[in-house]
């Protein structure tokens, strides 16, 4: 997701997002060696999608499409249009595992190809204008610090509590994503501005979006994810009209099991 002023690089941003559009005549190679996919057992807690240790793939249970979607697009679900009902209601085990390490973005790639082929998933990118938070650096300077990629396959932002969040080896795209979901009452996506191509570790307290009736006086005392995005990481959240990607699914079926 990107701009800049008078959208000069809205082009070059629109190359970018065809290249994520699933089911195109020639797709990407990469697919997991192993697939498994079957209905959730409706007694079985969900627990979503998490990361292999390893870098070789993921265990997700009790999941909807659209949250896989939002999980590998890297999107908010707000952002994920189209489809029939059952997107939403229907729960899977999904249990991928590829035969060594692959970086975060070919695994997601890997996971776009399983949903084309087990779930005849075929949907395309979309831009609309529409109120955003730019994402760029503040004056102050950066204040996040610059790491490797590695393997570590962790959920990027771990939660420590409820306001206090660790990040380990964040791209501005994930970063993004999760500051859209943390500023999901808002209904503006987040969109990187920063120019910054590396992976990043941070630590981040700020403020519940609670009403003031129910928040402790600890969180009271808190500062606003906007400061504290600002204080906390060199980074500013400035409001403003902006592309929004949308992900529009155009067919999706139900997958036969294993």
């Amino acid at each position: 997701m990107t701009t800049v002023a008078r959208w000069v690089l809205l082009a070059g941003f629109a190359v970018v997002c065809c290249s994520l559009a699933v089911g195109q005549a020639n797709p990407s190679p990469l697919t997991y060696d192993v697939v498994s996919v079957r209905p959730s057992d409706p007694n079985v807690e969900p627990t979503g999608i998490n990361p292999l240790p390893n870098g070789v793939g993921y265990n997700g249970f009790g999941v909807t499409v659209r949250e896989m979607l939002c999980v590998m697009y890297r999107l908010p679900e707000r952002q994920i249009i189209g489809g029939p009902d059952w997107v939403d209601s229907a729960k899977f085990d999904v249990l991928v595992r590829a035969n060594h390490r692959y970086s975060i973005d070919e695994l997601h790639m890997m996971f776009q190809n399983m949903l084309a082929d087990r779930f005849k998933l075929r949907s395309h990118i979309q831009i609309k204008q529409g109120p955003i938070y730019a994402l760029t650096v503040a004056k102050s300077g950066l204040k996040m610090t610059p790491v490797e990629e590695g393997f570590v396959r962790n959920s990027p932002i771990q939660t420590e509590s409820e306001d206090v969040f660790t990040a380990d080896r964040v791209p501005m795209n994930y970063l993004c994503f999760w500051l859209s979901i943390k500023l999901e009452e808002d209904h503006r996506p987040v969109v990187d501005l920063t120019g910054l191509t590396g992976h990043y570790d941070f630590r981040l307290s700020f403020r519940p979006q609670l009403p003031p009736e129910v928040s402790s006086a600890h969180e009271s005392s808190l500062p606003s994810i906007f400061d504290a995005v600002k204080d906390q990481l060199g980074l500013l959240l400035t409001p403003r009209k902006g592309p929004i990607q949308m992900l529009v699914i155009d067919q999706v079926e139900k997958p036969t099991e294993n």
